[in-house]
């Protein structure tokens, strides 16, 4: 059995993943609609690299069988349990679901001898705004 077709059997968990963060010239971003995701979710606290080299506290790794996005958001759960406290058009935005957490750095790496199986790995953090 291929690594990818493994990740996908552990994966059993479900995620929101809100992706292709755009800068909203405000200081903030737009993101594509929320969609269910496989993943394997720990929450353990390290440090990780973000992507501007700066090092970094994390909340959560999270094994996933996508690329995702940097500043891109996932939520522990499924899309239709938000659905039952939040609009659509609430959950338009991440950041009014406040367990949802930021992709702060990733992984992906290739496997031995192969260019098309990898391991992705997301580094999680809570980001807090002030209203």
């Amino acid at each position: 059995m291929g690594i990818e077709r493994f990740i996908q059997k552990v994966c059993v968990q479900t995620a929101v993943y809100w992706g292709n963060p755009k800068d909203d010239g405000y200081g903030g971003f737009t993101f594509d609609d929320p969609v269910n995701i496989s993943c394997r979710w720990e929450d353990k606290t390290q440090i990780v690299s973000t992507m501007d080299g700066q090092e970094t506290s994390s909340d959560s790794e999270v094994l996933v069988t996508q690329d995702l996005d940097y500043n891109g958001y996932l939520y522990l759960g499924t899309l239709e349990e938000l659905l039952e406290d939040y609009t659509e058009e609430e959950l338009a935005n991440p950041m009014n679901v406040p367990t949802a957490k930021a992709i702060i750095s990733k992984s992906k790496i290739p496997m031995i001898k192969s260019t098309k199986e990898f391991v992705r790995i997301v580094y999680l953090r809570r980001k807090f705004y002030l209203s």
